[in-house]
């Protein structure tokens, strides 16, 4: 026993870090994937210890400043250092789209196995609630969500959840049906073993990875939608350091005070940028057949 558990994990690493160098590899838009993610994941986990000023913290008699060595990206209407509230506003943004996500793919992956699974009524049912939830845009039907229930972060979290699961329900379900049907779990229905079994097993290891890709592909969308309904007055209150919101303050001051909008504005795109190009990167890497021309950049 000694002598597998010593071999398992050594075998799975070098697996891992060949595959990690293949993806790298595969196309310099996946090192800038990784790049700007590792940066924003950086700026979530500790920028709120090294940010030079407290993101709330107001100075009157310094409002409006353009950038300077004192205020790299210049300070607010209410002289709150934007470089403080950018860093913190990464923490803010990659928090709620995880929480989103996690709700989302739970939730949507449980109902797509069982409705692929069970069929009949059960999908019928599944089905149709997904169809009656994909058929509103998701912008409005969150809006909408979160008008109801008020504006917060919170209720932004849950109505953006609303708007997520129904696709990894589809994604789940048309997963199992291509499934369920294969040589190995039919031969696995045959020796008698469990539903659960076949699932944990033969089913999640393929579903899993289709997951993953299009996890990481909302994770921008996730982010962006937050700020949308922020800038709407619809997720995050002042004096939160969202992204949205504080573009929402910088209305206002467009036309003589760029850097207000302008700072919070490219952390939000880069952000998105670097999730939309992972996810490609991870969907071209795990499924050959979508590679693209993408791969000799």
């Amino acid at each position: 026993m000694t002598v597998e558990l010593d071999v398992v994990p050594v075998g799975a690493f070098a697996r891992g870090r060949k595959g990690f160098g293949r993806f790298v590899g595969a196309s310099r838009l996946n090192v800038l994937a990784l790049v700007i993610v590792g940066l924003v994941v950086f700026a979530a986990l500790f920028g709120p210890r090294i940010v030079p000023d407290d993101p709330s913290k107001v100075s009157l008699l310094e409002r409006l400043l353009p950038p300077s060595g004192k205020h790299l990206f210049g300070t607010d209407d209410l002289g709150r250092d934007l470089f403080s509230r950018v860093l913190s506003g990464a923490r803010i943004s990659l928090e709620v789209a995880a929480i989103i996500l996690s709700i989302s793919v739970a939730f949507g992956t449980l109902l797509g196995i069982l409705a692929g699974l069970v069929g009949g009524l059960v999908d019928e049912l599944i089905m149709r609630a997904t169809d009656l939830f994909l058929a509103f845009p998701a912008l409005i039907l969150a809006a909408a969500v979160a008008a109801t229930l008020g504006p917060s972060l919170a209720h932004t979290i849950l109505a953006l959840s609303t708007v997520y699961w129904p696709w990894y329900a589809r994604l789940a379900r048309g997963q199992v049906l291509s499934l369920r049907e294969r040589d190995y779990v039919l031969a696995a229905r045959v020796t008698g073993a469990r539903t659960s079994r076949i699932v944990v097993r033969d089913l999640l290891p393929n579903v899993v990875p289709v997951i993953v890709v299009q996890a990481s592909l909302d994770v921008g969308y996730a982010i962006l939608f937050t700020s949308s309904l922020s800038f709407l007055g619809l997720a995050a209150q002042p004096p939160t350091p969202e992204w949205g919101a504080m573009m929402t303050d910088a209305r206002n001051f467009i036309q003589g005070f760029w850097w207000y909008a302008t700072f919070p504005g490219l952390a939000l795109g880069i952000t998105v940028l670097g999730f939309n190009l992972l996810g490609d990167g991870l969907r071209d890497w795990l499924d050959p057949r979508l590679r693209t021309t993408l791969k000799d950049l």
